[in-house]
């Protein structure tokens, strides 16, 4: 019965991939497809981490189904390859990313590996179901994010 639902489950998903494909793109500037992308993965991020990080701080319920799901969002997008969002010349344009990423590209490139393993572990922990452990890791995660924003983020650029 489970192995049911997952199937049903993964055809549901393809078949909304597959509707939504075109608008879920749509918003790409073809001139400006290294920020686009950096910018839709960074929306991910937020909108996965952001309810991990309120549930650990108690501003909503806990529901340990729901930080399983956004853990394994975030495990996901741990394992894209970001860097291609920063290639040499996409400095310009609609942007956050500070011109300080393209001259310390050693120091962004470590700590963005910092930062997927840091969701790859928060995956794992969460799957425990310790919210003392989950928390912790939460934290871990929440440092090495900002870690890049104290650096490498514009302050109040667009939105």
């Amino acid at each position: 019965m489970l192995r049911f639902k997952q199937k049903t489950l993964l055809a549901a998903a393809a078949a909304a991939a597959t509707l939504l494909s075109g608008p879920a793109v749509s918003h790409f500037d073809d001139q400006q497809m290294p920020q686009s992308y950096r910018q839709s993965y960074f929306a991910l991020l937020a909108a996965n981490f952001g309810p991990m990080a309120a549930s650990v701080k108690g501003e909503i319920p806990w529901d340990q189904e729901k930080m399983e799901g956004w853990a394994l969002d975030l495990g996901a997008l741990s394992t894209l390859d970001i860097m291609r969002g920063f290639v040499d010349g996409s400095d310009k344009g609609t942007t956050r990313a500070k011109a300080e990423i393209w001259q310390n590209k050693a120091d962004f490139t470590d700590k963005m590996k910092a930062m997927r393993k840091e969701l790859a572990s928060l995956q794992q922990v969460t799957a425990t179901g310790d919210r003392a452990a989950i928390a912790q890791q939460v934290g871990a995660a929440g440092k090495a994010c900002k870690s890049c924003h104290d650096d490498y983020k514009a302050e109040n650029y667009l939105y």
